[in-house]
């Protein structure tokens, strides 16, 4: 924290108006996680299609990330910022909506297949898709302007302090919105969360953006090819794959509690996830800028695999808290240092075009999670999604141990012993 003492005060105020709404986006939109699911549930949808309105936030996100990331380098990091906000704050009012919008009952027929779909489930879809655009902007914007003063040499310390709204947002605003639920329900919520995002937006006006360079922000065909490039591919195709377990934890463990007969308050779980990932993340980030990126990526893998695995054999509360808390260390390592790698790997006119690229892989796995671990657990049961979530983080964890540089010998050097990234920018051109 001493980092923080040798700053202008100016800059102090600024980063704490960027923290204080880094929270309250966090909170309101983890808020919801308990008890979203069973909302969706009392329209009467399946596993599959409580999976298909989850998986929609995804594709918001997959429409709106490179429309984002253009416009975070192209027009400034506070307006992505504030439009973030402004959707977390709408969204759960838009949920609260749905059971006073007109009901209707379709009947979609292909073959000897046969679906009935509800009305309540499309505008769940529709919102939950709008609710997509909040990370797509607020996320891609925040690592930015976050980068945008970091000193080059303790840039992975700041990155991790500032990453800890994350977990402590991931911490609040599941027991709140859990707590919430048992003694109100729905309703309070969701105003509830709503509020927490005009706080945040409160906060955001606030902050005042450092002068850079803009920049010449490639076309949207353009943008896309240069996720192909081996300095975003890898980190990608790894985060598409823990996406498809974190997709799988933040829409079913609600029902998997269920299932399992879990005697716990469902935020409980998050939160401590959120209690290790804020521990691990104090250590991590200035550990990294001292030892490297790769290992801690590493490591951040290998948690995420061992906290599925023991998801998928749990057999009482205690377990599955410790699964929880394995997933926050792995998620407060791996998070923040791809953030950090990505820093190291652009200059500050393409920082939101590279973190928008690299967070894709991520969209494309919570996009597929939901009707895939849906599917699951519909032919068997809501466990088994913790099983194959446990495959997809085993497999990234091999492809970037493997791959993560130009060659196997010094994918392995970077990614165990810390070695030289050689796509990194050096810092005199940062």
């Amino acid at each position: 924290m001493s980092l923080f003492v040798g700053l202008e005060p100016v800059l102090r105020r600024n980063l704490v108006a960027i923290f204080v709404a880094g929270l309250c986006f966090w909170a309101g939109l983890a808020g919801l996680l308990p008890t979203l699911p069973l909302y969706i549930e009392q329209f009467g949808a399946t596993g599959q299609q409580i999976g298909w309105v989850m998986a929609s936030f995804a594709i918001g996100l997959l429409v709106m990330r490179p429309v984002m990331a253009r416009m975070t380098d192209e027009r400034g990091r506070k307006p992505v910022l504030l439009l973030g906000l402004l959707a977390i704050a709408i969204a759960p009012l838009l949920y609260w909506l749905v059971p006073f919008l007109p009901g209707q009952t379709w009947q979609l027929n292909l073959g000897p297949y046969r679906w009935q779909i509800e009305s309540a489930i499309v505008f769940m879809m529709v919102f939950r898709a709008f609710h997509g655009l909040s990370i797509a902007s607020f996320m891609t914007a925040y690592n930015a302007l976050v980068a945008d003063v970091a000193p080059p040499t303790q840039r992975g310390e700041l990155i991790g302090y500032m990453s800890l709204v994350n977990p402590i947002g991931m911490a609040l605003g599941p027991a709140l919105g859990g707590y919430l639920h048992a003694v109100s329900g729905f309703v309070q919520v969701f105003i509830s969360m709503a509020i927490l995002g005009a706080v945040g937006l409160a906060c955001a006006v606030t902050i005042t953006e450092p002068q850079r360079e803009m920049s010449q922000v490639p076309r949207q065909d353009v943008f896309w090819s240069l996720l192909w490039m081996p300095a975003v591919r890898i980190p990608a195709l790894m985060l598409l794959l823990v996406g498809l377990a974190f997709g799988g934890l933040a829409t079913f463990v609600p029902l998997y509690a269920r299932e399992s007969n879990l005697l716990i308050n469902i935020g409980f779980i998050y939160t401590a996830s959120a209690i290790c990932s804020f521990i691990i993340r104090l250590l991590v980030g200035k550990a990294s800028d001292r030892y490297g990126r790769g290992p801690f990526i590493t490591l951040g893998l290998v948690f995420y695999s061992l906290s599925m695995i023991a998801l998928w054999l749990a057999d009482s509360e205690a377990t599955v808290l410790l699964a929880a808390a394995m997933q926050g260390m792995g998620g407060g390592m791996l998070i923040p240092m791809v953030a950090a790698l990505m820093t190291d790997r652009s200059r500050p006119t393409e920082r939101g075009l590279m973190f928008g690229l690299c967070l894709t892989g991520f969209d494309v796995g919570i996009a597929l999670a939901g009707p895939l671990m849906g599917q699951i657990a519909d032919l068997t049961s809501y466990r088994d999604i913790f099983g194959v979530a446990a495959l997809m983080t085993i497999i990234g964890l091999i492809v970037f141990v493997t791959t993560s540089s130009k060659d196997v010998t010094h994918s392995l050097e970077f990614s165990l012993r810390g070695g030289k990234d050689i796509y990194a920018i050096p810092h005199s051109t940062t």
